[in-house]
């Protein structure tokens, strides 16, 4: 039977676990989530959370968005492979809906797996503001 615990091996602790992934991390972001991860030598996953008091002011909201991130990650730990994750909030994130924060993590956890995987190649980002080469006619 799988664990969904939440235990200390599942954790990033020590400025240095976090300070590893900030070097060239995959990155994976929603309008109010940033995921950076790496892959891990571990047999499980990792998260660590990061949630500033600038981007969200009040401590009831920021410990209930962690506790979202938290039992979210718990609960789909079996279906990501070994790799460090640290989750960051942006602006507005605490004006949302438990539901609609579980389901932008949900969707984040499959692509920041996705994007971690050997041979992965990012997509170009579409440039708007290339230039063009103009039409001969």
């Amino acid at each position: 039977m799988e664990d969904f615990g939440f235990s200390r091996e599942l954790r990033l602790l020590t400025p240095s676990h976090y300070s590893r992934i900030f070097n060239e991390p995959a990155r994976a972001a929603t309008p109010y989530f940033t995921l950076l991860a790496k892959p891990n030598n571990l047999d499980t996953p990792r998260l660590g959370l990061t949630v500033a008091k600038k981007r969200c002011k009040l401590a009831v909201q920021r410990n209930r968005i962690k506790r979202l991130a938290r039992e979210s990650f718990r609960l789909n730990q079996h279906k990501i492979d070994n790799i460090d994750i640290v989750l960051m909030v942006k602006s507005g994130v605490d004006e949302q809906t438990n539901e609609e924060l579980t389901k932008q993590l949900n969707k984040l956890w499959r692509k920041i797996n996705e994007r971690c995987k050997p041979g992965y190649k990012p997509k170009k980002p579409f440039n708007k503001h290339a230039k063009r080469k103009p039409n001969k006619g």
